[in-house]
């Protein structure tokens, strides 16, 4: 059985690149105008882009399992119709 693949709508990609870009320079601009020091800055800037890259790392993982969960079933799937119509033939024949 084929089963149709999803795609998301141009809109909502530029929905989700919107909201980062304005969620990133947010936080930038508010680190740029907060009254602390340098280094301080600095750790919250490192701390954001490891949030970012975990966030990206946990999107991918979940992705890759999704997609291969599908491939999984596919297969069974595919054995199943393999085994039903190798009964069938057993039984008509």
């Amino acid at each position: 059985m084929n089963y149709p693949a999803y795609e998301n709508s141009a809109a909502f990609h530029t929905l989700a690149w919107v909201s980062f870009a304005v969620s990133t320079g947010g936080t930038f601009i508010g680190l740029y105008f907060v009254e602390m020091e340098l280094i301080y800055k600095l750790f919250f800037i490192m701390s954001y882009l490891f949030t970012i890259s975990a966030c990206m790392t946990l999107s991918k993982v979940t992705r890759d399992k999704h997609e291969a969960s599908k491939i999984y079933n596919k297969i069974e799937s595919a054995k199943t119709d393999k085994f039903l119509s190798n009964v069938k033939e057993d039984i008509i024949g």
